[in-house]
């Protein structure tokens, strides 16, 4: 609580996207190989996992999708070639407008689920319009891994394909000693870190309250 109230790096990570959450709760199990064997919840059956639907979808997806799409639903889980990898289908479709793509990571600051790491990936969701998906890679074996329906599986967040541009990845400055900085670097960590601390009372969360204002000015102009 303390990191959301007075932590604007904090929150705004944390912000910045969507949760998404599983479309039904489930359990994976991987024997450490290339076996890996799935239930979900109102079923107490174990199933080999190649590639699953999820329950009902695969009938429901054919009466209603065009006659050439029909046999074409999107899986719900798949199994990798790798070992102990496996792909879950959120449920949702994504498209972006031109120029933006999706971010998929696992939920930011949230608490890990035991069991499993998610793969992050950016996807071109201008011109990819397809399910949207994140990567398990399973790291328990020969024991139920619980996916539940209440707790966020994956983090969406919007970005500009340009930001993620070489232009703009490989147009970085290094400066590798103090003495190469000039009066303006000196007089910003002046203000960020020496004059905060020379106050007699300094109040917590100086900085995160000065963010916000700084956004509320800036949406205000927005408007």
């Amino acid at each position: 609580m303390r990191g959301a109230r007075y932590c604007d790096p904090l929150t705004s990570a944390t912000a910045n996207g969507w949760w998404v959450f599983p479309p039904i709760g489930f359990a994976l199990m991987w024997d450490g190989g290339t076996g890996v064997v799935w239930t979900y919840e109102e079923d107490d059956t174990w199933y080999p996992l190649k590639v699953a639907q999820f329950p009902d979808f695969a009938a429901y997806f054919a009466k209603t999708a065009p006659g050439d799409c029909g046999v074409y639903a999107p899986p719900f889980l798949t199994a990798s070639i790798e070992p102990g990898i496996v792909q879950v289908w959120s449920g949702w479709i994504v498209h972006t407008r031109p120029g933006w793509s999706a971010l998929v990571r696992p939920p930011a600051n949230l608490a890990r689920q035991q069991g499993f790491e998610c793969y992050e990936g950016i996807i071109e969701t201008d011109s990819w319009f397809g399910p949207l998906f994140i990567n398990l890679r399973l790291n328990k074996t020969d024991t139920p891994i619980f996916i539940r329906p209440e707790i966020p599986l994956l983090q969406v967040t919007p970005v500009l394909r340009e930001h993620y541009s070489n232009r703009v990845l490989d147009d970085v400055r290094l400066v590798r000693e103090f003495d190469a900085w000039t009066d303006q670097e000196w007089g910003a960590y002046r203000r960020t870190v020496v004059e905060p601390n020379l106050l007699d009372n300094r109040p917590l969360g100086l900085h995160a309250a000065s963010v916000r204002r700084r956004r509320k000015r800036s949406d205000s102009l927005v408007k």
